[in-house]
């Protein structure tokens, strides 16, 4: 009797949901034929969330790299897309794309510093860099100081020059910022890098006396971060239309609440993002109007599933159901044959 083998890199059934999974993109993609202004909007806050969360989760779930600064790089996006698109008359879509570029700049000097820190003072130590952001920006009077600035109406008609279309253009851009990061992070865990990736996260003293570049493989990841953290950043506020050191550099909106979403559905996982997205963003729907209660729901839940779900809600579906959206692992099936 003789044995065959092959490598099998994704399953019928894993076939079939992202199949399902792509079938939701195109659905949500017509979008603006049937959603109205305010549900326009709320889909591109979720797909912001979603891409803050999956670029989070790549850093701190595959990387170790448990920054508590992101917000960091949201701000500078921010502000990099009112400099382009108000000062130098970039359009504001292209501006988007080069908002992630200057974010990915400044990550550069940012890992530099915080990576000479290891574990709690780490995360401490990005916060601290992102207050200084926060605080230096706050002094350039050409970005209207502490106030902030508001964009001009004639960047703002760049995008289009009717309402509906500027709305039906910036929600496409999200979504498509958020399909992009979550299939990003997938092809990248699936490369070599990613194994080295994948291979830092089991064991870091094993991963390099394989010859992996611990430093240089976790820098490249931080970077890469940032630029995706950037667009998102910029994109956030090219939707608002206006922008403050306060709002862009808020630790809360876009640090806190994405390290709860993470958390919640399942840190180290590329479901896991998506699953505490949706989450969180039901609670919100339902919890809002309860003020400050719904920040001690919020943060109960967290430790309650930290507790019983160290995995997070994706990981109970996979441990239930053993069912993976985006397998990055290869599996060796051996088949028997009579000779």
């Amino acid at each position: 009797m003789a044995t065959q083998h092959r490598v099998e890199t994704m399953s019928r059934a894993n076939q079939v949901a992202l199949g399902l999974c792509a079938l939701v993109v195109v659905i949500l993609a017509t979008g603006p034929f049937w959603l109205g202004r305010a549900e326009l909007r709320l889909g591109v806050e979720i797909c912001s969330y979603l891409a803050l969360a999956t670029m989070w989760n790549l850093l701190a779930g595959y990387a170790g790299l448990v920054s508590v600064g992101q917000q960091a790089f949201v701000g500078l996006g921010g502000y990099a897309l009112f400099v382009f698109a108000a000062f130098l008359g970039v359009h504001p879509l292209a501006a988007l794309l080069l908002a992630g570029g200057v974010a990915a700049i400044f990550a550069i000097p940012t890992a530099a510093i915080a990576f000479r820190l290891k574990g709690a003072y780490f995360a401490i130590g990005t916060w601290v860099i992102a207050e200084v952001y926060m605080l230096s920006i706050a002094q350039i009077q050409a970005l209207g100081g502490g106030s902030g600035m508001s964009l001009p109406i004639s960047v703002v008609k760049a995008v289009a020059s009717k309402k509906a279309m500027r709305d039906s253009i910036i929600y496409w851009v999200a979504l498509a910022l958020a399909v992009g990061a979550v299939v990003l992070v997938y092809l990248f865990l699936r490369s070599r890098q990613g194994l080295a990736l994948t291979a830092i996260r089991d064991s870091e003293p094993a991963a390099e006396s394989l010859g992996v570049d611990n430093a240089r493989t976790k820098y490249m990841v931080y970077v890469a971060a940032a630029f995706v953290t950037g667009i998102a950043g910029a994109l956030i506020f090219l939707a608002k239309l206006r922008i403050s050191p306060d709002a862009a550099f808020n630790v809360v909106d876009w640090t806190a609440y994405v390290i709860f979403i993470v958390v919640i559905g399942g840190v180290g996982r590329i479901e896991g993002p998506i699953v505490g997205t949706i989450v969180f963003f039901l609670l919100r729907g339902f919890l809002a109007d309860l003020g400050s209660i719904y920040l001690i729901i919020l943060g109960l839940l967290a430790v309650v599933v930290m507790l019983r779900a160290p995995s997070g809600l994706w990981g109970l579906l996979l441990d239930r159901f053993g069912l993976e959206l985006f397998p990055v692992q290869r599996r060796l099936i051996l088949h028997a044959n009579k000779d």
